[in-house]
């Protein structure tokens, strides 16, 4: 009876110390593991990230890349955000689109802060998008969920779908991705476009209903990434200080390369990036509050007021 008894206890814990039969281990992002693919293939984004920078978006070392600003702040020579002066003449705007950063640019010399989807509180198109400095990554086996630090913004990616094949215009557009060994790869079409501040970045740089954006996520180390480390270092302003590097800080660094084209505004497809780190602090609330009244002293937004009291 005590041999059986024994026995019994063996087969319990051996049960519930591995997977019942038939069953599948799961990934930290929730995906099963089998055969070539397990755990180990699919990298791990989760967590908070954070690039602050403004503006954001990083040149490539060569080829056509974002506009960029053309008025320099004179302590360092990076972007001056308090002057948001589109280069109208980048080679990739078509004439009406470098019309159109050439007059957001003229009100910026002229003191005025334009509207853009950030200080209007709207939802922000990619890669607008990015200007939010911080994003938290969840990972789900049939998708990705992107949580922005400002106006609870959340943006949801399809795992291992196509695009519809008639896809329905949204503020994020209709994204789909999938993995590729280290590499997380999100496709993007079917941003609205007819919506208030239409634009890719602080610029005003437009764009139609054929926008088409790329995006690989990478975690490199710093030799991987110290030359764009050096352009964004030289391209865009950090209100907090430099990027950590070196024996300041021990994590990966993530990286988003991005592929942007749009027959209707772009004469051809463009790139840039944008590096994050990890965030490891509290993440504060970031909210826009209603308002009545446009931005700097613009005129009244029309925001539906009750003449009197309902009750």
């Amino acid at each position: 009876m005590n041999v059986q008894r024994n026995l019994l206890w063996v087969l319990i814990l051996a049960a519930v110390a591995s997977p019942a039969s038939g069953q599948q281990a799961l990934s930290p992002t929730g995906k099963a593991n089998s055969g070539s693919e397990g755990a180990a293939s699919i990298p791990d984004f989760s967590g908070i990230w954070r690039h602050g920078s403004l503006p954001w978006f990083v040149p490539p070392a060569s080829g056509p890349g974002p506009v960029t600003n053309r008025s320099r702040r004179k302590d360092n020579g990076t972007s001056n955000y308090g002057e948001l002066v589109g280069d109208y003449t980048n080679p990739i705007l078509q004439p009406w689109a470098a019309e159109v950063v050439k007059k957001k640019g003229d009100l910026s010399l002229a003191g005025v802060t334009y509207s853009n989807p950030a200080n209007q509180c709207w939802p922000e198109p990619v890669p607008f998008l990015f200007k939010h400095m911080a994003i938290q990554m969840v990972q789900r086996p049939d998708k990705v969920v992107m949580l922005f630090n400002e106006d609870h913004e959340v943006r949801y990616v399809r795992l291992n779908e196509p695009h519809p094949a008639k896809v329905t215009p949204s503020w994020h557009g209709d994204a789909v991705g999938h993995y590729e060994g280290d590499t997380l790869v999100i496709d993007t079409v079917g941003v609205k476009t007819d919506r208030p501040f239409a634009m890719v970045d602080l610029f005003g740089t437009p764009y139609t209903e054929k926008l088409h954006v790329v995006e690989r996520y990478r975690m490199l180390d710093y030799d991987a990434v110290k030359d764009e480390l050096a352009r964004a270092a030289k391209e865009n302003w950090r209100p907090a200080g430099p990027m950590p590097t070196g024996s300041d800080y021990k994590d990966k660094y993530l990286q988003v390369h991005f592929t942007v084209e749009d027959a209707g505004t772009f004469t051809t497809p463009w790139t840039a990036s944008v590096l994050y780190v990890r965030d490891r602090l509290e993440w504060p609330e970031v909210v826009c509050a209603e308002n009545t009244f446009s931005f700097h002293g613009e005129k009244d937004l029309g925001v539906p007021l009750a003449g009197k009291p309902d009750f």
